[in-house]
C-alpha cells in the first residue's frame, strides 16, 4: 500500500499545477480543483441499482405510527430533516464550486434515495425531487446490509455484496453503505410478525454502532495519506486507488472515536444515576443506547409483542437552531408549508430532546486552588465519543466563567458571548473545537492563503483538535483511528480537560457554565460571502434563517451555580493576607475607609457592619493556624 501512495504522492506536484492558476486577490475568487464525480467515488451499493426504489416514510406510517411512537419520534430528528437542511445546501453549494463532483459525497448521506436512484447527478442537487427530502428515511435504513457480512446475517447477502462492482467496502463509512436491492426490510428481532405485510429479514446488524458508522466516518477519497501521514490531492478525475477510509483525508471519525473508547469494549460503561439508556439500565455501550434508548412497546400496531427492548427512533442529536431554519423555510408561512402539523410538532419536541442531550454529555465542576488566587475548571466527558463530534465546521463548546463581587455586579468574565452580535471572546477561555486548514500546495491551487479554512472539500490539514476524548482513550488508537489530538495534548486514559482562570481581586464568587453552539457566526458568514451565486443565493437564505432563529444562540450544557471564591481579609485586593491589609482593616473599623470592597473583605462573618468580632477573625487568619 505505500507504495501506491507513494507514487501518487510523486505526481501530486505535477497535479496541482495543472489543476489550476494561481491567483492573487480576495479569498472569495479561489480558483476551483479540476475535480469531477471520480474524485469521489466510494464503494457499496451505486445509484439506478436497485430493483425496487427506496420508499417514503408515508409508506411506513400506517402501522409504525400511534401506540408506536416510532413515526412521530423520527420525522421530527435531523436525520430524517437531512435533505431539507439549509446549512448542507449552502455548504453544497460552495463545495461544488470549488470541488467539482463533490456534491455526489455530500448528497448520498443527506438524500440518500435521491442519489440511489441517480438524482445526484448533477451534483449541485439541482435534480433532486420534494419525495427525496425525505432524508434519512424508515425504508432506506431498514434495508441496509452489513457490508462486511459476519455470520449471522441473512443469507443473501453473500450474494448482495457479491454483486457489487467494485468488490465489499473494507469498513463501515464514509456512506459506502449497501442496500438490499430488493424491499426486504430487516430489523434486529427474530418474533415480529410482520411478512404478512412487506418481506422481512433479521439482521444483527441493526443492534451494532457499526450501523451508525456507515454515515459516521467520513473522509474525502479526493485525498491520498501519504507515506509521512499528511494528505495531498489525488491524480484529478480518478478514483481513489485503495478505496479504504484510512487512506483518505479524515472529515469525521464519531464512529472509530467509539471504535477506541471503553464503550465499545462490552458490556460497556456503568450507566451512573441513568445518564443515559432505559432506566435501570446497568451499562451504555453501542450509539443506540444513548440515541435510540429502549422502551416497552409494540413496534407494529398491526401485530407482534409488546416488548421490554423496543428502541425509539429519536436518535438524539445536538441540533438546534437548524431545526428552527427547516421549520421556518418548509413549515411555516411564508414558508412552503410543506411539513405536516404532525411533523412540525415532532421537531419541535426534537429540539426540547437535544437540549436534554446536550445537558447529559458532559459534567462541570470548580474549586479555588490552594493557593486562593486560581479557580479551576473541570469538563468531563460523559459521552462515547469527542466532545463535542461530529461536523467540525463552526462547531464548538467553551467555558464561560462569571466572577462576582459583594454586590452580585460581574467584575471580571472569560469566554464571554455576544448575543446580539453572535460574537464569541475567544481569548481568554478554552474553547474546544476542531479547526481545518489548507496546506501550501492546496493554497497555491487555489489562490486560498495557507492556514485555517472552512472550505472543508479543500482542507487537507487539521491545525487544531483539543476536544475532549471518552472513556478509553489512548493515544496510538486514536492515531490510529486518524482522531488524534492535535496542537494539544491528553494522557492515555484521560477524559476530561482542566483550565485554570485567575481569580480578580474583591472575587467573592464565581459562575461557570459549559455553552455549546453548531454554527459560529463566523462559519454562517462564510458561508453566505462564499456562495458563487449571485444573492439571493441559499448562502443568504441559510443567513436570513439563522438570523430569525436568534444567530444559532449557545445552549448552556453544564453549570455549576456559586462557587465561593471569596477570601475575606484581603482588603488590598492582592489574593493573600499579610500585614498591609491590617492597616486598611484598622481604617475601615474608625471608618475612616468606605471603599466597597474594602468593606465588603473586612466584614469577615458576613453579618451586620464591621465590628470587633471581624477583626478578631482577622487575626485569627492573618496568624493562621
Amino acid at each position: 500500500m505505500g507504495a501506491a501512495l507513494g507514487s501518487r504522492g510523486i505526481c501530486n506536484s505535477v497535479v496541482l499545477g495543472l489543476a489550476a492558476l494561481v491567483i492573487a486577490g480576495p479569498v472569495r475568487a479561489q480558483t476551483p480543483l479540476g475535480t469531477n464525480i471520480q474524485d469521489f467515488f466510494l464503494r457499496g451499493t451505486q445509484p439506478n441499482s436497485l430493483t425496487n426504489n427506496i420508499v417514503t416514510h408515508n409508506m411506513c406510517s400506517n402501522c409504525h405510527a400511534g401506540t408506536t411512537n416510532i413515526t412521530q419520534h423520527w420525522q421530527g430528528n435531523i436525520m430524517a430533516q437531512a435533505a431539507r437542511d439549509p446549512l448542507f445546501y449552502a455548504c453544497l453549494d460552495i463545495a461544488e464550486h470549488v470541488t467539482p463532483g463533490s456534491g455526489d459525497l455530500c448528497i448520498r448521506c443527506h438524500a440518500p434515495k435521491a442519489w440511489l436512484e441517480g438524482r445526484s447527478t448533477p451534483t449541485n442537487g439541482s435534480a433532486l425531487l420534494a419525495g427525496d427530502r425525505d432524508g434519512i428515511t424508515c425504508n432506506f435504513c431498514h434495508r441496509l446490509v452489513d457490508p462486511l457480512n459476519p455470520p449471522g446475517e441473512p443469507a443473501g447477502d453473500t450474494a448482495i455484496i457479491n454483486a457489487l462492482i467494485d468488490g465489499a467496502p473494507l469498513s463501515h463509512g464514509d456512506g459506502s453503505y449497501v442496500v438490499d436491492p430488493t424491499d426486504k426490510r430487516r430489523g434486529p428481532f427474530s418474533d415480529v410478525q410482520c411478512g404478512t405485510y412487506h418481506a422481512f429479514d433479521v439482521s444483527p446488524f441493526f443492534q451494532k454502532a457499526a450501523i451508525c458508522g456507515t454515515c459516521h466516518d467520513v473522509s474525502n477519497p479526493a485525498f491520498e495519506r501519504q507515506i509521512d501521514g499528511t494528505y495531498a490531492l489525488g491524480p484529478l478525475q480518478q478514483r481513489h486507488s485503495t478505496a479504504d477510509k484510512r487512506d483518505m483525508r479524515p472529515v469525521e471519525r464519531t464512529y472509530s472515536e467509539w471504535l477506541n473508547s471503553a464503550y465499545a469494549a462490552p458490556p460497556g460503561v456503568p450507566n451512573v444515576g441513568d445518564r443515559f439508556g432505559k432506566p435501570g439500565q446497568p451499562y451504555i455501550g453501542i450509539c443506540q443506547d444513548c440515541h435510540m434508548p429502549d422502551t416497552s412497546s409494540v413496534g407494529c400496531t398491526q401485530a407482534g409483542p409488546v416488548r421490554p427492548d423496543m428502541p425509539q427512533h429519536m436518535l438524539h442529536g445536538a441540533a438546534n437552531w437548524v431545526l428552527d431554519a427547516i421549520l421556518a423555510k418548509y413549515g411555516l408561512p411564508p414558508g412552503s408549508n410543506e411539513l405536516t402539523t404532525g411533523q412540525r410538532q415532532a421537531i419541535l419536541d426534537a429540539k426540547v430532546r437535544n437540549v436534554d442531550m446536550l445537558q447529559r454529555a458532559a459534567t462541570l465542576s470548580a474549586i479555588m486552588e490552594p493557593n486562593n488566587s486560581q479557580l479551576r475548571v473541570r469538563v468531563t466527558n460523559e459521552t462515547g465519543h469527542k466532545l463535542p463530534s461530529g461536523y467540525p465546521e463552526g462547531r464548538r463548546i467553551w467555558i464561560n466563567v462569571k466572577f462576582r463581587d459583594c454586590n452580585n455586579a460581574v467584575i471580571a468574565e472569560h469566554g464571554a458571548y455576544d448575543g446580539l452580535t453572535a460574537t464569541l471572546t475567544t481569548t481568554d477561555t478554552k474553547v474546544y473545537e476542531i479547526e481545518s486548514g489548507v496546506d501550501s500546495a492546496v493554497a497555491s491551487a487555489t489562490g486560498l492563503p495557507v492556514g485555517h479554512s472552512f472550505f472543508f472539500t479543500l482542507n487537507n490539514v487539521i491545525l487544531k483538535d483539543n476536544r475532549i476524548p471518552p472513556r478509553g482513550f489512548t493515544n496510538a488508537a486514536f492515531a490510529a483511528a486518524q482522531a488524534a489530538p492535535v496542537d494539544y495534548s491528553y494522557a492515555d486514559g484521560q477524559y476530561w480537560d482542566e483550565t485554570l482562570f485567575t481569580i480578580p481581586a474583591y472575587a467573592v464568587y464565581a459562575e461557570v457554565e459549559l455553552l455549546y453552539q453548531t454554527s459560529s457566526r463566523e462559519y454562517i458568514e462564510f458561508l453566505r460571502d462564499q456562495n458563487p451565486n449571485a444573492p439571493p443565493n441559499r448562502g443568504t437564505e441559510l443567513y436570513d434563517l439563522w438570523v430569525a432563529a436568534g444567530k444559532g444562540a449557545p445552549i448552556a450544557m453544564a453549570s455549576t451555580g456559586a462557587v465561593n471564591v471569596a477570601l475575606f481579609g484581603d482588603l488590598d485586593g492582592n489574593r493573600g493576607l499579610n500585614t498591609d491589609d491590617a492597616a486598611i482593616m484598622a481604617n475601615v473599623l474608625l471608618g475612616l475607609d468606605n471603599d466597597p470592597d474594602h468593606v465588603c473583605m473586612a466584614n469577615m462573618n458576613g453579618t451586620g457592619g464591621v465590628d470587633g468580632a471581624d477583626l478578631q477573625l482577622f487575626i485569627d487568619a492573618l496568624i493562621g493556624p
